[in-house]
Order: structure tokens, then C-alpha cells, then sequence
């Protein structure tokens, strides 16, 4: 079968592999969507994340069709639509390092478990918005991280698909106020399509004078200055202006949650943030998340729906990777199969 693999530094081809055999125990997955990550450039460098050795197979953000069921497996039949946990497989992280990757026709879930690595969907949710249960899980879990309280006053930095979907799982929270910042205009206004009260373009405006003005006053005698009233700021971007702005504007005892992935060194000054008692929690991955957030994309699909930008096919994957890598190209491409 046809799958996509790491070959190189920064060399992404086309390989021709076995297609899986499952055993017993298994169940093998045709897979018909899925969704290219920021993450997958990075596995494809030298010192990547994780650091790549030799050819890997790629695609970590997998919607699949059961195919076949192992006679020892129970709650699957063939035909049924799933997500899946692709943290969960015994054979490493799938399209993360691992054996499989989901940029593949077919993959085998050994030793498969109802609920452990697979969760059954109505077959009318659409295959590419099946395929945000990955991320949006990754975005469900920055949430959690930062602890939000009902009516707490939020702020995202970016507007790309991980920070779309904190506005959707901080929605679900209870939060009272949502504010996302960015700089592209078009993300921006699908920021304002899928839930946000308000935007900040941070390129025109002064974030901080608009924060306060947005969600109030927040200075004190221990954290002076200009300081807004927002409870919890999630780092969805990475650009590296981002903890020095949190540090400048968070009132005491607020929440720097920080899901993006910083590329270099950032700097903080603590002397001028340690009297805000600034909390800083850090999230990466979903370790109970992958399937609390699938039946909010059942019930409310066509909100999440909005968060694709790009659809290309399976043959086009290669095309689909150069397009989601590329700067201002593309907001969320997801690959589909037949």
C-alpha cells in the first residue's frame, strides 16, 4: 500500500509498504481522512520532535473506517466510523515516531480495546471534521491545564486550529468572556464565527490598552500598572512576544497557560512578574482528553467544521504537507481518501 514517510531531512516521499495483517486481537482501520499538524515540518527536520532517525511514517490526526475485526475483539464491527487514540498504540505513537502512520491507506490497532484506543461516531459526521479529534483533544487539554473556573475571563493567543478549539472547550467551561489575538484578519473573524466575544488584531492594536478596556482594571498594590482583569491567557502561537506581553498586563494571581511550541529560547522577566503570583502551566498531548471532546464535535460538528481551511486528497499528501507548513497559506488542511 501507499504510504507517506520521513526519508530524509526535510524530505517527505511517497514509499510503498505491506499493508497490515491483523491477528486476533487486532482491528484493522481503512483510513479516510487525515488532518496534517503543524508538528509533522517538525518531525521531518534533523533534531525534530521527537528527533528523527532514519524513515518514519507520518500522520498523527487519523478518522478511519473499521475494516476488519480480529475473532477475539468485541465492540467493533466492519463498517463502523471511529476516532482514535493515537497515543494509545502498542506499537508507539502513531504518525509520532512510531511503526504506522495515518498517512497510510490502512493501519492495525493491536491489542485493540473499546475505549482504549478507539471510540465509535455516527456515520453522518463528515470524515474531515472527524479528523480535528486529535487536535481538538490537544486543544481541550491546554484548557483543562489552565484550570479555568465558571466566569472566568479568557485570552488566546492565535487564531490557527489548537486555539479555535480552546475557544470551544473554555466555551465549555463556563468561561464568561473569550477574547482571541492575532494578526491575520480572516482568522481572526472565523475566531469570531466559532464563539470568541471579542478580537484583537496585536499587528493595529495596543493588546494591553485593549484588554483592559475589554475585560477591566486589574492593577493592585502588588501588581501595579497597566494590568487587565483577565483570568487565564493561553499561548496558542508560540511567537516568542507572547510571555513577555502575559508578564506585562496579568493582574495577581492570573493563569499563563502555554500549548504552542516555542522554537527558541523566550525570555521572562521574573523580577517584574513575581508580584503577580503568575501561575505558568505548560500542556502537551491529551492523556484523558481524546474522547471527552469527541461527543462535543458530534453534537456541535458543523461549528467545528469551520476550523478547515484545506481539503486535498490522499494522492495529493505530499501537496497537503508543503501547503500546511507554508506561512499564511493555510489555517487547517485536512487529507481525505476514498
Amino acid at each position: 500500500m501507499k504510504a507517506v514517510y520521513v526519508t530524509g531531512p526535510d524530505q517527505n516521499e511517497w514509499v510503498e509498504v505491506d499493508q497490515p495483517v491483523p491477528g486476533p486481537r487486532d482491528v484493522l482501520l481503512k483510513i479516510k481522512a487525515c488532518g496534517i499538524c503543524g508538528s509533522d515540518a517538525m518531525y521531518s527536520q534533523v533534531g525534530g520532535i521527537p528527533p528523527r532517525q532514519g524513515a518514519t511514517p507520518l500522520g498523527h490526526e487519523p478518522a478511519a473506517e473499521v475494516a476488519e475485526v480480529g475473532s477475539e475483539v468485541e465492540g467493533f464491527a466492519p463498517g463502523d466510523h471511529v476516532v482514535i487514540d493515537t497515543m494509545a498504540f502498542t506499537d508507539g505513537l502513531l504518525g509520532s515516531g512510531g511503526a504506522q502512520g495515518a498517512l497510510s491507506e490502512y493501519v492495525v490497532v493491536r491489542d485493540a480495546v473499546p475505549g482504549r484506543q478507539l471510540k465509535v461516531i455516527p456515520k453522518e459526521i463528515p470524515w474531515e471534521v472527524a479528523a480535528l479529534n486529535e487536535p481538538m483533544a490537544v486543544a481541550y487539554h491546554a484548557v483543562n491545564r489552565t484550570d479555568p473556573k465558571a466566569g472566568d475571563k479568557v485570552v488566546i493567543f492565535g487564531a490557527g486550529p489548537i486555539g479555535l478549539g480552546a475557544v470551544l472547550g473554555y466555551r465549555r467551561r463556563g468561561a464568561s468572556h473569550i477574547v482571541v489575538v492575532d494578526i491575520i484578519p480572516s482568522r481572526l473573524d472565523k475566531a469570531l464565527h466559532i464563539g470568541a466575544d471579542a478580537i484583537i488584531n496585536s499587528a493595529e492594536e495596543d493588546v494591553a490598552a485593549r484588554l483592559v478596556e475589554l475585560h477591566g482594571d486589574g492593577s493592585s498594590m502588588m501588581a501595579r500598572g497597566v494590568r487587565s482583569g483577565t483570568d487565564i491567557f493561553l499561548d496558542a502561537a508560540g511567537a516568542p512576544v507572547i510571555p513577555a506581553t502575559v508578564g506585562s498586563v496579568a493582574k495577581q494571581g492570573a493563569v499563563f497557560g502555554v500549548v504552542a511550541v516555542h522554537k527558541k529560547p523566550v525570555e521572562l522577566d521574573f523580577g517584574s512578574i513575581l508580584t503577580t503570583e503568575l501561575t505558568i502551566v505548560f500542556a502537551m498531548g491529551y492523556p484523558t482528553e481524546i474522547f471527552k471532546v469527541t461527543d462535543d464535535i458530534i453534537e456541535n460538528w458543523q461549528k467545528y467544521a469551520l476550523i478547515i481551511s484545506d481539503t486535498l486528497p490522499f494522492e495529493r499528501a505530499l501537496e497537503a504537507l508543503t501547503l500546511a507548513k507554508t506561512p499564511g497559506a493555510a489555517d487547517k488542511v485536512v487529507v481525505t481518501f476514498n
